[in-house]
């Protein structure tokens, strides 16, 4: 069965399983965009699983910050783009899928 869900529900359902703050206004808005993307791309569905995005991906406010997690090497955006699937947030930041 499915169910299509806007920003709002999106937004809803991490307040809904206490995860609110996994991901800032912003990111959680980018990531929205970006599964909706995705669909629209592949044609393929993607399910909600609010506790499956919050393992799968992480919010990072800065270079430095990413660079904590997973070490100096990666300088540019770019250089995390070679590894992974990155997200940039409109208000600076970004959201990776965790490698």
């Amino acid at each position: 069965m499915k169910q299509t869900i806007n920003q709002y529900d999106f937004e809803r359902a991490f307040v809904k399983m206490g995860r609110e703050n996994q991901f800032s206004y912003e990111g959680r808005k980018a990531l929205f965009e970006y599964l909706e993307e995705y669909e629209d791309e592949t044609g393929e569905d993607v399910e909600l699983d609010v506790i499956a995005l919050c393992c799968d991906y992480a919010e990072y406010g800065s270079m430095g910050e990413f660079q904590e997690d997973y070490g100096k090497e990666y300088r540019t955006a770019q250089d995390i783009e070679e590894r992974t699937i990155l997200i940039p947030i409109d208000k600076g930041g970004f959201i990776i899928q965790q490698f």
